[in-house]
């Protein structure tokens, strides 16, 4: 996982996770996979695009996922988003249902959440890559240790902003937040998991859009428009 892969914006903050052991034996175990003839998700080159589409200094929320989806044609490196075209995924039909209960807009015909992240939504999952056809395939293999530095560059930043922690492995996060100096600067929403498995089991009805916007604002740090 060489350095000169991080985005300008983000490369101080990220450069002793990405120079640590861990990272290098991530890289390579990563590259010996796919010699292995395994297909992995997203594609290299879109592994760090939550990065590239939402600059440090710009990021206003972090929504954090779990790992990537492993469906063919999916995953694009922001959390939880698919490309103009690609059927939406149960995880992400289940956001926009509660995008409409909690804003009343209307499911977007596209899942593609660019939009979002140019707005200044950081997202991000626990783990950036999967194997195809293989849910969690990749947790543990180090990229916490990069993920994490995500999580504190934010934080220490200062700027008031917004962590919406969806799922168990997520929500693992908080304590990244809370445990920092400057962890009273931001709001933390931890729910269920958006997936059908789970958002009966609260993530329905938990508002994270407004309860953002509502923080923003009160932070005057303005709001996001949520529509696509």
């Amino acid at each position: 996982m060489a350095s000169d892969q991080i985005p300008n914006s983000w490369r101080v903050a990220l450069e002793p996770a990405l120079g640590s052991a861990e990272a290098r034996k991530l890289g390579g175990w990563l590259v010996a996979e796919e010699k292995a003839g395994k297909e992995i998700y997203p594609p290299r080159g879109t592994r760090l695009a939550a990065l590239e589409a939402t600059p440090l200094e710009k990021v206003k929320v972090v929504i954090l996922g779990q790992d990537p989806y492993h469906g063919p044609g999916q995953a694009h490196g922001l959390s939880f988003s698919v490309q103009d075209g690609v059927k939406q995924p149960p995880s992400l039909v289940n956001i926009f249902k509660e995008l409409e209960n909690d804003l009343g807009i209307p499911r977007p015909e596209t899942g593609n959440l660019t939009p979002w992240a140019r707005q200044g939504v950081l997202l991000l999952n626990n783990t950036l890559t999967v194997e195809a056809g293989q849910a969690g395939s990749h947790a543990g293999r180090g990229w916490d240790a990069i993920t994490d530095a995500c999580v504190e560059a934010v934080v220490a930043g200062g700027q008031a902003t917004v962590f919406v922690l969806w799922g168990s492995h997520a929500a693992k996060k908080a304590g990244r937040v809370k445990g920092l100096g400057k962890a009273s600067h931001h709001l933390v929403l931890t729910s269920p998991h958006p997936s059908p498995l789970s958002a009966h089991r609260g993530f329905f009805g938990s508002k994270p859009f407004s309860q953002a916007n509502a923080f923003l604002e009160a932070q005057g740090r303005g709001s996001i428009d949520w529509a696509l």
